[in-house]
């Protein structure tokens, strides 16, 4: 009768700042367990989803009788990054925001990152992200921040500017509950403020408002990607669902729940196109305040610096990345794309969706600079130029890929 292949040894090599022990906890190859290619297989793919490897291979050495060894060799990013988003239309003043993460602290695959916004107001913030804190399965994730903004309130006679302040705390418990899919609730607790600064009043509208907030949140990921450096090929669905908790008569509490789906395909050796919609849909409150906005930095490239606001969101960006240039750990990559949004108005109807004043239409292009060897260092330039009338054009400068 013939023995069944057994897993007598586990090797992980190539490791420098990662600990070998939290890899092991993620692993699902076991000394003792069968030998399974697909097991393997699925390890391969969970540690190139880690922001600390840049890539994963393996090999299987016979060892004694029916025992072999597995290893797994390892080649780490640099994972202590800046980031920044830079962003200006022909509408709008400058701002940008620029940061520093740690996608590795300790060597346990945390991350820990800081920002600094200045958006006509300054802003900062601090988040920490333990997805395997208490094991491979549970973790912890919380952050503070202080943000002020100028944002629009539009109103039947014209558009206000408002000085904006949000600050506050979230904790979000982390779980996953099997390879491809993951949970993550929460709570959060801040304040907002708007203090009126210029442009049209109403009736009704107060001048200065300060509110405090609780927001419970349920977010749930599947994905099924096959990453290889900066190419990705699969899919990925994303679910935000939120409730907001007010005491004020001006901002009344309200659901608002979207979802992102993602395509990536990998075409030819040097192609990749990649797409993202976004359905979304709030309480439907007659407020100048409403949840969704259309910006520059979030949905279309080019519109401007939160141009408009709705209780429902339709957003289909697809874009197709080719590389024009690879050399050792850099890469250029041209990027051309099309972003289409369209909006709910605040207590409006669902056929709102379909009015063409609603309607953004941005082609346009950009440049891509990447590192291979250090974990989302994408620096991205792109140009996108309305179609629709009245529309705006603009330049968004970023760090990482825009979806």
């Amino acid at each position: 009768m013939s023995q069944k292949r057994m897993v007598n040894k586990i090797e992980i090599l190539g490791t420098e700042r990662i600990k070998i022990e939290a890899l092991e906890k993620l692993i699902r190859t076991k000394k003792g367990t069968l030998l399974d290619s697909l097991l393997i297989a699925q390890d391969i793919t969970r540690l190139n989803r880690l922001p600390s490897i840049a890539s994963v291979s393996f090999e299987v050495d016979h060892h004694l009788g029916d025992l072999y060894i597995v290893k797994y060799h390892i080649v780490e990013n640099f994972t202590l990054i800046p980031f920044g988003n830079i962003y200006t239309s022909t509408n709008d003043d400058f701002a940008f925001r620029v940061g520093v993460q740690e996608f590795n602290f300790t060597g346990n695959n945390t991350i820990l990152s800081a920002f600094y916004q200045f958006d006509v107001f300054h802003s900062y913030g601090i988040a920490i992200r333990a997805p395997y804190l208490f094991s491979r399965k549970w973790g912890l994730s919380a952050n503070y921040k202080d943000l002020t903004t100028e944002e629009p309130v539009f109103l039947q006679n014209g558009t206000a500017r408002y000085r904006y302040n949000n600050t506050g705390f979230e904790l979000l418990g982390l779980y996953e509950l099997n390879f491809n899919n993951t949970l993550e609730l929460g709570f959060s607790v801040f304040k907002e403020d708007y203090d009126y600064r210029s442009g049209s009043t109403a009736t009704g509208v107060p001048l200065e408002l300060s509110v405090n907030k609780y927001l419970l949140k349920l977010l749930y990921n599947f994905e099924d990607i096959t990453y290889h450096y900066y190419y990705l090929n699969g899919f990925r669905s994303q679910l935000n669902l939120q409730y907001v908790g007010s005491n004020d008569a001006n901002l009344l509490p309200f659901w608002i729940g979207f979802n992102d789906f993602m395509y990536y395909k990998r075409t030819g050796l040097k192609g990749n196109f990649a797409s993202r919609l976004r359905l979304g849909i709030a309480s439907n409150q007659d407020t100048p305040f409403a949840p969704f906005s259309i910006d520059n930095n979030v949905n279309i490239r080019g519109v401007g610096n939160t141009i408009d606001r709705g209780t429902g969101a339709l957003v289909l960006n697809t874009e197709f990345r080719y590389t024009l240039w690879e050399k050792d750990w850099f890469v250029l990559q041209g990027n051309s794309f099309i972003d289409v949004g369209t909006w709910r108005n605040p207590g409006g109807n669902l056929s709102d969706f379909t009015e063409s004043k609603n309607l953004r239409i941005h082609p346009g292009m950009g440049l891509r600079f990447i590192h291979k060897r250090i974990y989302n260092a994408i620096i991205r330039i792109d140009y996108g130029h309305g179609i629709t009338k009245n529309d705006s054009r603009g330049i968004v400068f970023g760090i990482g890929q825009y979806f």
